[in-house]
């Protein structure tokens, strides 16, 4: 399953939605992000969408079956897998364009947005 999110108009994640693997598969049966984006356009009418990863958390990949137990990054599996965007997004989050990454919003305080996670961290 792949996973992609809408933006609205300020790059602010309104959804994440599961697409089937067959609805992202080009013409040689390889998996693509523009397909996936224009399966989504086709079948929601229109919107911004990008393709995330729910194995990627604080800029690594993960493997899929260490989730099970829990969703916390402690007790998941760093893989070889290469991350997508250093974040899965979520409702709310930020597509940073110039980073190619998803982010929670700043939060109150004195925070500092790590680059290799793009986490906040404290200051």
């Amino acid at each position: 399953m792949a996973h992609f999110a809408e933006l609205d108009e300020n790059n602010i994640v309104t959804r994440v939605v599961v697409v089937g693997n067959e609805n992202c598969l080009d013409g040689d049966d390889n998996e693509s992000e523009a397909v996936g984006i224009q399966w989504c356009e086709n079948f929601f009418g229109g919107g911004t969408w990008i393709q995330t990863s729910f194995n990627t958390a604080a800029g690594k990949h993960y493997n899929p079956d260490s989730r099970l137990d829990s969703e916390a990054i402690d007790f998941m599996t760093e893989d070889e897998g290469t991350p997508l965007r250093k974040n899965f997004a979520g409702r709310g989050h930020i597509y940073d364009a110039t980073r190619d990454a998803f982010r929670e919003p700043q939060p109150e305080g004195s925070f500092t947005l790590n680059e290799d996670t793009c986490r906040w961290e404290p200051s």
